[in-house]
């Protein structure tokens, strides 16, 4: 038989087979879901009664007019800045938006693009990808080349024996049809792993970033409280000098010397302590840059990254849906959801061609003479009629891990949304606190100052000197400490939201 007329009826099955799969559905629930997420914002019942919040509003207000200025020059020259963080294709969430640092922004740079953990939940896509790639795999026919060389010997009823050489060359064909939806579905599924995948480089991206602008912030805060410490100490030891002349004059006792002595040891003690805690941030900075441990490069002061902070008070809920774990646990039941389909196509019938082309001729040297010409084309369907209950209970376990999955999914909406909003009465809360915080320290200052004046004049005693000091030092370790967990409380409500409120 000659080869056009095999090529024909090929043809025309595959133009048969075709027209059944576009007519074909595929079986199993939807897999469309999107969570439903209310509005994120600092409720009333989170913060202070009406009339303190008024309290506090003013007193914000105050501290935002005497940075105006100072604030007006940061804004322009950081408008020009923006700067986009791009991980290896994928968008890193607009750190901009947030903080306005140019130097940790660079940090932030480096450690996406050296992070280990990172580049490994990178290359999972790529093992996701490939695996995509394996299912549907199945869409299309299998075909296989083989040949065989090979002595015969047969009998035919009583006939003697036939011997004869045999070398065959064959083009084998084996296709599924996925007339119910199978491979589509396991394809659909296995879709839905990589774009997990991909959630988990953006959850692990946004993990960094929020690392890094924590440890960062503690840097600056250890740095802002070291100046404090030493300025400190430098302004003791000139109280204990006066003290010590004017124990010389017999204006005072022995014994108030010896108290002057001991507030200078406290601020001395503090600046070791906290040169400790520096070094140790700046080994846990470098740590997360993937670089061993090396000083680190500084940017803006706490008190100017804070004037830069404009959060709004109010965050739509449709952040939330865009958060990494949401969207992870929303593609892992929709993959759940799709393996469902899987199960219940595996329990209907099975459509199958198979096929052979080839030629057979007694050597390799006379195989593509045209004369060898084998060939076979054979459809086929396959009812599983019995199991075992095996299909039952695999659909069964499909819908199982479908509402686990559903139900973890609906979990991490309600995490997301709590933390949501606890990052944004945290956010506002902190503001309040900051804005108090620096009025005490004023009036410290202004008392501290008066003090002095008094002393030094013979007005009044130590006493009124080291009490102004110990409140004015207290008062500024705990205003930077502030605006450290008031920046820290950004961050937070940065990750919350999934990157960003933009």
């Amino acid at each position: 038989m000659s080869r056009s007329p095999y090529v024909a009826r090929v043809q025309s099955a595959l133009t048969l087979v075709s027209a059944l799969l576009l007519g074909a559905c595929a079986v199993g629930p939807s897999t469309r879901v999107r969570p439903d997420v209310p509005s994120v914002t600092a409720r009333a019942s989170s913060g202070p009664s009406a009339d303190t919040r008024q309290f506090l509003d003013s007193l914000r207000t105050a501290r935002a007019q005497d940075g105006k200025d100072s604030l007006a020059r940061i804004t322009s020259r950081l408008a020009a800045e923006s700067i986009d963080l791009v991980a290896s294709g994928s968008s890193a969430p607009a750190w901009t938006e947030v903080l306005r640092d140019s130097t940790l922004e660079s940090l932030i740079r480096v450690a996406v693009s050296n992070n280990r953990n990172l580049r490994v939940a990178q290359q999972r896509i790529n093992e996701f990808r490939a695996l995509r790639g394996v299912a549907a795999s199945r869409f299309f026919p299998q075909i296989n080349v083989g040949t065989t060389m090979g002595t015969n010997k047969i009998a035919l009823a009583a006939a003697p024996p036939i011997e004869f050489d045999a070398a065959r060359v064959t083009s084998d064909l084996a296709w599924e049809l996925d007339f119910w939806g199978r491979t589509r579905r396991a394809t659909q599924a296995a879709g839905f792993d990589v774009a997990a995948r991909e959630d988990d480089v953006r959850a692990t991206t946004l993990s960094l970033v929020s690392d890094v602008a924590n440890t960062y912030l503690q840097l600056r805060e250890a740095d802002a409280v070291i100046t404090i410490a030493e300025q400190t100490l430098v302004s003791r030891e000139a109280t204990l000098q006066l003290a010590r002349r004017r124990f010389e004059q017999g204006l005072i006792s022995e014994l108030d010397v010896r108290q002057f002595e001991a507030t200078v040891a406290d601020p001395a003690a503090r600046v070791a302590d906290f040169t400790r805690q520096r070094t140790e941030l700046e080994n846990a900075l470098s740590v997360l840059l993937g670089t061993s441990p090396q000083t680190i490069t500084r940017g803006q002061l706490l008190s100017d990254i804070v004037k830069t902070v404009n959060v709004p008070d109010s965050l739509s809920g449709d952040l939330l849906a865009r958060r990494p774990d949401v969207l992870r646990a929303q593609h892992d039941f929709q993959a759940a959801t799709a393996r469902i389909g899987v199960a219940q196509a595996a329990r209907l019938p099975t459509v199958s061609i198979t096929g052979q082309y080839g030629a057979q001729r007694p050597t390799y040297g006379t195989i593509f003479d045209g004369r060898g010409e084998i060939y076979t084309l054979q459809a086929g369907i396959s009812v599983p009629l019995f199991t075992g209950g095996r299909l039952s209970s695999e659909q069964k376990a499909a819908k199982a891990r479908a509402e686990q999955s559903r139900n973890t999914f609906e979990q991490v909406v309600l995490v997301a949304l709590r933390e949501a909003s606890d990052a944004a009465a945290g956010v506002r809360l902190r503001r309040d606190q900051l804005a108090a915080q620096q009025t005490q320290e004023r009036a410290l200052l202004a008392a501290f100052t008066i003090a002095e004046r008094r002393y030094a004049s013979g007005i009044s005693s130590y006493l009124e000197v080291l009490d102004a000091q110990r409140g004015l030092f207290a008062a500024q370790l705990t205003r930077v400490q502030v605006e450290r967990q008031y920046l820290a409380a950004t961050v937070q409500l940065f990750r919350a939201v999934g990157g960003g409120w933009q």
